[in-house]
Order: C-alpha cells, then sequence, then structure tokens
C-alpha cells in the first residue's frame, strides 16, 4: 500500500482555481481522492478541475458567506456521500500599507476572507466528519502569523488567528477520529504576491536562509500529509513551511 493513499476518499479545497490551493488540489486527486475544485470564481475553478478530468468537479463557494458555505458543503455530501479533506485554502494578501493607511474596509476584507472563512468552513462541515466518526482539515496559515509582517497588519493578524483557530478546533474534535491542522508557508510565488511591493517581497525572502522562495508543490506535499490516514497522531499543529525561517 502507498503511504498517504487517498483512494475513495472526497476532499474539497478552497481557493483551488490557482497557487497553493490549485496545486494542493491536483496532488489530492493524483492521490486518489475526488476532488471538488472550490473558488468564488466559477469559471476558472472549472478550468482547474476539467484539466484533471473528471471525476474531479469545480464548486462555487464565497467563503465570506456562511450560507454560501453551507450550501457547497451540502452540495458536495449530496453528490458524493461524504467528505473526508476540508482544506481551507482561499486567502488574500490584504493592502500593502502602513497601519494609519489602512481602511475599516481593507481591514474587515482580510478578516472575511483569511478568518471568518476558516470558521464557517469549519463549523460547517465539522459535524459531518463527528458523524462519521474520521476528518481531515487542514488550513493554510502564514509565517506572517506567527512573526507578523510590517505593512501587512490584517494578513498577520488573520493568519495568527487561523493557528488559534487550528487548535481550538483540533482540541475540540480530537477524540473523535478528526485532526485538524494548519501550515504556515513562508514566500510562496503565486498570484497573492501581485498584491504586495517588490520592497515587501524581497523583505520576506531575504529572511529565508534557504535564500528562495517556496513552490506551491512544496507546500501541497505538506497538506498531503495532513489529509491523510497516516496522519493519525497529528492534530493541532502548525507545519511550517518556510525554508528555515521559522525553526519553533
Amino acid at each position: 500500500m502507498a503511504y498517504f493513499d487517498l483512494s475513495g476518499q472526497v476532499a474539497v479545497v478552497t481557493g483551488a482555481a490557482t497557487g497553493i490551493g490549485e496545486a494542493t488540489a491536483r496532488r489530492l486527486a493524483r492521490s486518489g481522492a475526488t476532488v471538488a475544485f472550490a473558488d468564488i470564481d466559477y469559471a476558472a475553478a472549472t478550468l482547474a478541475a476539467d484539466a484533471m478530468m473528471k471525476p474531479h468537479f469545480p464548486l462555487e463557494i464565497d467563503v465570506t458567506s456562511s450560507a454560501s458555505v453551507e450550501k457547497a458543503v451540502a452540495a458536495v455530501i449530496a453528490q458524493h456521500g461524504r467528505i473526508d479533506i476540508w482544506v481551507n485554502n482561499a486567502g488574500i494578501g490584504g493592502k500593502a500599507a502602513p497601519i494609519q493607511q489602512q481602511t475599516d474596509e481593507d481591514w474587515a476584507r482580510c478578516i472575511a476572507i483569511n478568518l471568518s472563512g476558516v470558521f464557517y468552513c469549519c463549523r460547517a462541515v465539522v459535524p459531518h466528519m463527528l458523524q462519521r466518526k474520521y476528518g481531515r482539515i487542514v488550513n493554510i496559515a502564514s509565517i506572517a502569523g506567527k512573526e507578523g509582517n510590517p505593512n501587512m497588519t490584517g494578513y498577520s493578524a488573520t493568519k495568527a488567528g487561523v493557528i488559534g483557530l487550528t487548535k481550538s478546533v483540533a482540541k475540540e474534535v480530537a477524540k473523535e477520529g478528526v485532526c485538524v491542522n494548519a501550515v504556515a508557508p513562508a514566500v510562496v510565488r503565486t498570484k497573492i504576491l501581485e498584491q504586495l511591493t517588490e520592497e515587501q517581497v524581497s523583505y520576506m525572502t531575504a529572511k529565508i536562509p534557504m535564500g528562495r522562495t517556496g513552490s506551491t508543490e512544496e507546500i501541497a506535499a505538506v497538506v498531503h500529509f495532513l489529509s491523510s490516514p497516516d496522519c493519525s497522531f497529528v492534530t493541532g499543529q502548525t507545519y511550517d513551511a518556510s525554508g528555515g525561517r521559522a525553526t519553533y
């Protein structure tokens, strides 16, 4: 039997149209799972899912709306009868500026997508996983949630919140066959970096001992383990994928 085999399982990856989400969805699909490429951009999600062909499928979801999240969960269960894996990847970098230049709207948008979205998704899928006595939830946090990045207050704060939320939910369901973990990448070359200045990207990259950005595939590899049945005694953890930037 292959390690990290996901044959027969059903996975949902949010923000799966591009970047880390797409790389993760592809990796889980190649490992045997039936994957829902979930994204607010349904057209882009469709293209990503179609590239992997059936049984993988697109799923429209707006993580800022609890109603949309609950509808998406219900749709997957109705169509496939189960959800074994849920990866909360959808997120934004937010406005790149000092705190005094951040508006109420800038702050609220980061909270809505990066933190409330994870909360809504966990709240919606946990009852199903508890009923089945099995589940894997992986939340994509960030090294910024541990260390804080200047000019990224909303992003740093929400990713710190994701880490805390992960630890809390993990302890609530620890005896029920459900493992909840987070991954904290350092700089990864995705479209989210387009929201930042080159100066900010250089600042973050300079703090990485490996001296380079990560790839989406490298993050997907960590998510793969945390999504698998082999991840059976690991929960409430934040796995760094930072090229050595964080060592605690």
